[in-house]
């Protein structure tokens, strides 16, 4: 199974949208994925406001995973990771047209009504597994 369709499996079984992403790359990486399902639970929904797109923090996390720096003075891993950052946030704009969840859905699911029209529309279900597959195919390059 590959990343997207790992992805896509779990956010079809209900994980958030930075687990599917997270979880999808985490074991490659050293993480397994009960722990990759647990780390990335808080960020779905755009950490649950709509604000950065859940898809895209699990990318950043994996990106963050494989790259980023774990010692103080450790700036070439800093700066390295910071442009992956930088291109996967641009690449997904470009493809997307926003890295934020109520741009991207246009709909503000921290107001009931807007969040019952998201579900009236079956948005999480339509959308959002668009959202996951640009995210894991934006991130296969950069990692």
């Amino acid at each position: 199974m590959n990343h997207q369709e790992k992805a896509l499996e779990l956010f079809k079984n209900k994980f958030q949208c930075s687990q599917a992403v997270f979880a999808a790359f985490a074991a490659e990486l050293g993480v397994d994925e009960t722990t990759a399902l647990k780390i990335s639970s808080g960020f779905g929904g755009g950490m649950c406001c709509g604000e950065v797109c859940g898809a895209v923090a699990g990318a950043l996390m994996a990106i963050g995973l494989k790259y980023g720096h774990a010692q103080v003075h450790d700036s070439e891993s800093k700066n390295s990771t910071n442009q992956k950052v930088m291109e996967m946030v641009s690449q997904f704009k470009s493809v997307n047209g926003s890295i934020i969840c109520r741009e991207l859905l246009g709909y503000d699911l921290t107001d009931k009504r807007e969040l019952a029209v998201i579900n009236e529309k079956n948005l999480f279900t339509v959308f959002c597994p668009k959202m996951v597959a640009s995210a894991v195919d934006i991130a296969e390059t950069i990692i």
